[in-house]
């Protein structure tokens, strides 16, 4: 697709048009009952001389849970699944490589192997590998049961259901969120998968249990904190017991890792399952800086769909320190890797060199979608910053598509309003290298 059609699909889209549906499931009550209620507006943005084609429009469902049961891993600053469907679809082909530098959960990278691209990966933080790489391969339920019986936490469990179980000297933080009997599980779920597991059965299960540590529900392992997407600090964590009267409660570990890969097992299936297959052995994850992807080749990549760490506004590795801890990372070593500049200028600077690295690897005619946001109370939009950038790196800005829709479930629990801040809208920047 040329850069003239796709601003033309971006102009003349209508997701009412389209059947909305989960990725695999062909039944008539998974079609969208509403209509977008989102008019398309055209406008331009004027940057350094340059008229940008500037389009909002609703460009996929707003429904919940519409992409494939893999994805649904809970973290921080993270975009559906259906954003980087929408451009490997119409920019690319089965066969060509897709690439996300700042993959975190992996979304693009999982996307793009559901639809038959190889997926390229990268992230400085080493749970992204963590996270993604258990999902392209998979076991089953009835192996996932099979090895959680043999590492033995139903006896761990009954233990401290029967009241056997101590606390151990320096665990005063980690109580404040776990029970002393669902550490004492944790901790042999460590010694096995973080220590010894190797096989692709403990991976599944080292990332399932890294994504129930904490959360707002029974089905994680601890008590109720603030949403999954994030870990609070021990002392706020402690405040909220205290004024809601929480205790930690006892949780049996093995059944809700159970639990949970049974719901994200749900659509793999067996073309999935070949889908995965094809690509894996073409597949490259690094835990590298964005600006100098080594593992990449030169002229490679065909799509890159990815959204940067934004401008001092949210601490990853902080988020994550819970996750850091149970696999065995160092949360401070983690957090100095991720650039987070607090200058937009610093920032701006940072984003021109990670595109002279991706113009090197794209193909001729290879595109950029770079997803960006407001920041700062929307006294920022980050497209502006990036405009610039891209033109520095000797790219071509094609357009900007701004993504809309109503209020996100993740925005109505933080109270913030519809469209606001930048919380139920994608900012898109389009680029393309030259052919």
């Amino acid at each position: 697709m040329n850069p003239e059609l796709l601003v033309r699909e971006l102009r003349d889209f209508r997701l009412e048009q389209r059947r909305q549906s989960t990725l695999f499931d062909d039944s008539s009550d998974a079609s969208d009952a509403r209509a977008a209620t989102t008019t398309t507006q055209l406008e331009t943005l004027e940057v350094e001389g340059r008229a940008i084609p500037l389009i909002t429009n609703e460009f996929w469902s707003r429904r919940q849970r519409q992409s494939h049961s893999l994805h649904e891993l809970s973290y921080r600053a993270c975009f559906k699944g259906e954003l980087p469907r929408f451009f490997i679809e119409r920019l690319t082909k089965p066969g060509d490589v897709v690439l996300d530098p700042f993959m975190g959960r992996g979304t693009t990278c999982l996307e793009a192997a559901l639809l038959g691209r190889v997926p390229f990966g990268n992230d400085v933080n080493p749970l992204s590998r963590i996270l993604l790489e258990p999902r392209l391969q998979p076991p089953s339920l009835d192996e996932t049961r099979g090895r959680l019986d043999s590492i033995g936490l139903e006896r761990v469990f009954d233990d401290a259901r029967a009241g056997s179980h101590e606390s151990r000297p320096g665990d005063e933080d980690l109580e404040v969120f776990f029970h002393p009997g669902t550490l004492a599980q944790l901790r042999v779920l460590q010694e096995r998968l973080v220590r010894e597991g190797a096989d692709p059965i403990d991976r599944w299960l080292r990332m399932v249990a890294t994504n129930r540590l904490t959360g707002h529900s029974p089905g994680f392992f601890s008590v109720r904190t603030m949403p999954p997407n994030q870990a609070v600090r021990v002392e706020s964590q402690r405040r909220l017991n205290e004024k809601h009267g929480l205790e930690p409660p006892l949780r049996d570990v093995r059944e809700i890792i159970q639990r949970k890969s049974a719901s994200l097992l749900r659509d793999h299936d067996a073309k999935t399952r070949s889908l995965f297959d094809a690509v894996r052995d073409r597949a490259r994850f690094l835990t590298s800086d964005a600006r100098d992807l080594q593992g990449v080749d030169d002229r490679s990549v065909r799509l890159v769909v990815t959204s940067p760490p934004f401008v001092d506004i949210v601490d990853y590795a902080g988020d994550n320190w819970l996750r850091c801890w149970f696999n065995g990372i160092d949360a401070e070593e983690a957090s100095n890797s991720i650039t987070t500049p607090r200058r937009i200028e610093a920032w701006q600077e940072f984003v021109t060199e990670v595109f002279r690295e991706l113009e090197r690897c794209l193909v001729p005619g290879g595109w950029i979608v770079f997803e960006v946001g407001e920041v700062r109370n929307g006294s920022i939009r980050l497209e502006e910053h990036v405009v610039p950038a891209a033109i520095d790196a000797g790219l071509e800005v094609v357009a900007i598509a701004v993504h809309s829709q109503e209020f996100t479930k993740t925005a109505n629990c933080w109270g913030v309003a519809n469209n606001a801040k930048g919380t139920n809208s994608n900012r898109l920047v389009i680029l393309r290298r030259g052919a």
